[in-house]
């Protein structure tokens, strides 16, 4: 297990910490490889109901991409190549979590680390954050999944403004353009999440992994051209599982479900 990608958990939620405090936690490689790795673990534990991904300590969410790491892995476009497959891979693993997922941001949230909050369902943020994606003072590029997202969330306008301006902006700006969902305090930033986050934890798992599916399917497919038989009936599939026949009688007798995920 590499001890700068930390997974904890506790009462149906996992905590993934990226733990480098002293380099803001960038993410070398190897952390790119980790982080999808840990993904797909939470992914497939039945035991796990919502994801947190954050930064060790105050400062930084993540500040994006480890510099030190151009020498060896993109100094030219075939290592890039090879670099983007680990970095995408998180990325990709992240976002296909079935489980809901929220990006718990203090200070820096920037580069890799913006984009990789990106990927996650939900994100919430301290007033000390700040975000920005400056890759033009490095002089490369994002990918088409980063900028697909990114301009899913904030829109084509805002996109350009983060890529061709290269500023950073503030918790404020980043809350008001819809790159974040909320904005704390920095103190009560902690508490909000995890009630946020244990208040999910007794939901239907199936309810939370087909609303993403069909989200997904969504944003994918707009027009919803072409659907497949089992995709045009998928948003009825729950009348048919356990979970739905004990959400009824928990209603009917007023008390708690207590879903299965079947």
């Amino acid at each position: 297990m590499n001890k700068e990608i930390q997974l904890q958990k506790i009462n149906g939620i996992a905590t993934i910490t990226i733990n480098r405090p002293k380099k803001r936690n960038a993410i070398n490689y190897d952390g790119w490889i980790s982080l999808q790795g840990l993904a797909k673990t939470v992914d497939q534990d039945k035991d796990i109901k919502v994801v947190i991904i954050q930064g060790s300590g105050q400062e930084a969410f993540s500040s994006g991409a480890d510099i030190a790491d151009f020498d060896d892995y993109r100094s030219n476009s075939e290592k890039a190549i090879i670099y983007a497959e680990a970095f995408e891979g998180a990325m990709n693993a992240i976002e296909a979590i079935s489980k809901p997922t929220i990006s718990l941001i203090k200070g820096y949230c920037i580069g890799g680390g913006c984009e990789m909050s990106m990927a996650t369902d939900m994100r919430f943020a301290a007033d000390n954050s700040t975000f920005g994606i400056p890759v033009a003072h490095l002089g490369i590029l994002i990918g088409y999944s980063e900028m697909t997202r990114l301009i899913r969330l904030v829109g084509a306008g805002n996109a350009s403004y983060i890529l061709l301006s290269g500023k950073t902006i503030s918790s404020d700006e980043a809350l008001r353009i819809g790159l974040i969902n909320g904005l704390h305090p920095l103190a009560q930033l902690d508490k909000f999440v995890m009630n946020l986050a244990s208040s999910m934890v007794p939901l239907a798992p199936l309810s939370q992994r087909r609303h993403k599916k069909i989200m997904q399917k969504v944003l994918t497919n707009p027009g919803l051209q072409g659907l497949t038989e089992e995709e045009s009936l998928l948003p009825f599939t729950n009348f048919d599982s356990v979970d739905f026949m004990e959400g009824r009688k928990a209603f009917l007798e007023k008390r708690n479900p207590d879903f299965k995920g079947l």
